[in-house]
C-alpha cells in the first residue's frame, strides 16, 4: 500500500485564504458547490461559510459519517463499497456528485461537487493506516477521485489537512475551467 501513496508538499496558504478563493471563483462564475463530508465532519463546509458572501455560491451539504448514509443519502454504489471499502477514490467521487444532487433544487442544479473520506485515526479502518484520504471533486460534465493521500499527525491535523486539500482541488478545477491564471484578488 505505501508505494500508491500520493506525495503532496506541505501548503502554506492559510485555509481562509483558499476558502476565499474558491468563493471569489464560484461567485465570479455564477456558480455554486455542495459538500458530502465523512472523516471532515463539515469541516469543508464550515471553511466555506466563514468567508463573506459564501450565500451566494454555497448550497449546503451532508455529513455522511456513518457507510450506509453514504448508500442511502448520496446514492454511492454498494457493489463499490462491498469490494473496495469506503476509504477510495470512486467512492469519494461518488460523494461529490451525491453532493451536487442533493443540493440541487427548484430546478438550479449545484455547479461542482466535493466528496472527503479517509482514516482521520488513530485506529485503521478496512485495513488503511490513520491519514490516508480521498478527495473527489464534481463538476459538469465529470466527476474525479483524488489519493491516497497520507497526511501524518493527529486527528485534527488529518482532517485540517484534507479541508485544504479538498478546497484547493476545488479551487484547481474551478481556474481551469475558467482560464483563470489563479492570481488572487483579495
Amino acid at each position: 500500500m505505501a508505494s500508491n501513496l500520493q506525495y503532496i508538499p506541505p501548503n502554506t496558504e492559510t485555509l481562509s485564504d483558499i476558502a476565499t478563493d474558491v468563493i471569489r471563483l464560484l461567485r465570479a462564475a455564477g456558480e455554486t458547490v455542495g459538500v458530502a463530508e465523512s472523516l471532515t465532519a463539515g469541516g469543508v463546509m464550515a471553511a466555506l461559510t466563514s468567508i463573506p458572501g459564501a450565500s451566494a455560491a454555497f448550497r449546503g451539504g451532508i455529513v455522511a459519517y456513518a457507510t450506509p448514509l453514504k448508500q442511502l443519502l448520496l446514492d454511492v454504489d454498494s457493489a463499490l463499497i462491498a469490494k473496495e471499502g469506503v476509504i477510495h477514490a470512486d467512492v469519494a467521487a461518488q460523494m461529490a456528485e451525491g453532493a451536487r444532487r442533493a443540493t440541487t433544487f427548484d430546478g438550479a442544479q449545484t455547479t461542482w461537487g466535493i466528496g472527503t473520506t479517509g482514516v482521520a485515526g488513530p485506529d485503521t479502518q478496512d485495513g488503511k493506516p490513520a491519514g490516508t484520504v480521498y478527495i473527489g471533486v464534481a463538476g459538469p460534465g465529470a466527476a474525479r477521485g483524488w489519493g491516497p493521500f497520507c497526511f501524518p499527525g493527529s486527528r485534527e491535523r488529518v482532517r485540517e489537512a484534507t479541508v485544504i486539500e479538498a478546497l484547493s482541488r476545488l479551487r484547481d478545477a474551478l481556474a481551469k475551467r475558467r482560464g483563470d491564471d489563479g492570481e488572487r484578488t483579495r
